[in-house]
């Protein structure tokens, strides 16, 4: 049995491909203990996995003026020492990192107490965390086609973005049933991320009325924090009830994506890997201030790849029509979706989990070689 921490907190798209992960190890027999945050998403998403390990760790991310990032560099040293607290405690395997602010404490105790490290990055532009533990790594997990500048290509495996088992394709009318709601016609999604997206909100609430005369019912996972959960109703064609119904949160990912005809989400590595799962032809709008512009970036290779559209947030204004016109362009969605099933070619955790249990083997026999020698 191998002992393998994990760090995945801080968002959403870190800690679900943590989980996903972690799942697949636990099944075969090895132990995880999975790091996460103290912010409230990481919090609502680990609520329906009691079978797992979690331990929450103080963290902050690199941004802001110049007291933030002091303040940044407070915590890491207070993550750096907990980290080695952890290590001597725990005395894993391996330790596997998803970026973010939690991973480089961790990375940085693993690679002074002699612990393997092993690297995730979901997005096509490679982040700060990432940048900067690289040259720790042992391995680098990495999407098709990104490169990673001083990674020798024997680090590097391109097994992409586990998704959890949950997340799966659901017929449409058996997703309905389970959210609860009525469609009479056709059916929008709306994905903000784990944080979830103002703009997005506001243009569903400003703009319900055209789309219910469209025959476009709603339904808008909004983010914790940004409202409750409510529903509005529009008359539609031919004196119908059609309804926006908006939900903070939801734990029934697999059904909200499948219950669409369309998706308008923000583009993260997450939400795109759950939109490809659940064959969903999305409208992408990345978040305009992401780190290194990333959401964008996994947004154009979407698109590049014909599985969705692109669509800047300073063009949201022709969101409206782009959503009636893609949403009844039959052709145009069945092709999204005959793309979405050839970019879902492998499970990604199943994948990793096999490589992660392969260093454990590797690192055990050559310790053991050497305890032999030293014998």
């Amino acid at each position: 049995m191998s002992r393998i921490i994990i760090a995945c907190g801080g968002t959403g798209g870190h800690l679900a491909p943590g989980i996903a992960v972690a799942e697949v190890l636990q099944e075969r027999g090895h132990k995880c203990l999975l790091l996460i945050s103290n912010k409230q998403v990481d919090s609502a998403l680990v609520e329906k996995y009691s079978h797992l390990d979690f331990i929450k760790s103080p963290g902050r991310a690199f941004s802001g003026g110049v007291l933030q990032r002091l303040a940044f560099l407070a915590s890491l040293f207070s993550s750096f020492f907990a980290s080695r607290r952890m290590l001597r405690e725990q005395e894993p395997d391996l330790v596997l990192l998803f970026g973010g602010f939690l991973s480089l404490g961790l990375g940085l105790a693993a690679q002074i107490g002699g612990v393997p490290v092993a690297l995730h990055e979901a997005n096509c532009q490679p982040g700060k965390a990432v940048r900067l533990i690289k040259h720790l790594s042992t391995r680098v997990y990495l999407p098709d086609g990104v490169r990673l500048k001083g990674v020798p290509p024997e680090c590097i495996r391109y097994y992409g973005y586990p998704v959890r088992k949950e997340i799966k394709h659901a017929l449409k009318v058996d997703a309905w049933k389970r959210l609860n709601i009525q469609v009479p016609n056709k059916l929008l999604v709306i994905i903000g991320g784990s944080q979830g997206a103002s703009a997005l909100n506001h243009w569903v609430t400003h703009n319900f009325g055209l789309l219910a005369k469209a025959g476009i019912s709603i339904y808008c996972v909004t983010g914790l924090g940004n409202s409750s959960a409510s529903t509005i109703h529009e008359i539609g064609k031919g004196g119908v009830d059609v309804t926006a119904t908006l939900v903070p949160f939801s734990g029934q990912m697999g059904d909200v994506i499948s219950a669409a005809d369309l998706v308008v989400s923000r583009a993260g590595a997450g939400s795109i890997a759950e939109i490809i799962r659940c064959r969903a032809p999305a409208i992408l709008v990345p978040y305009p201030y992401a780190a290194d512009d990333h959401q964008y970036a996994n947004a154009l290779a979407h698109e590049q790849h014909g599985a969705g559209v692109l669509l800047a947030q300073d063009q949201l204004g022709d969101l409206t029509s782009e959503v009636i016109d893609l949403m009844f362009n039959d052709w145009l969605l069945a092709k999204f979706k005959s793309n979405l099933e050839r970019l879902d070619r492998f499970e990604s955790s199943e994948r990793i989990a096999d490589d992660l249990i392969a260093l454990c083997d590797a690192r055990s026999i050559a310790n053991a070689e050497k305890l032999e020698r030293v014998t």
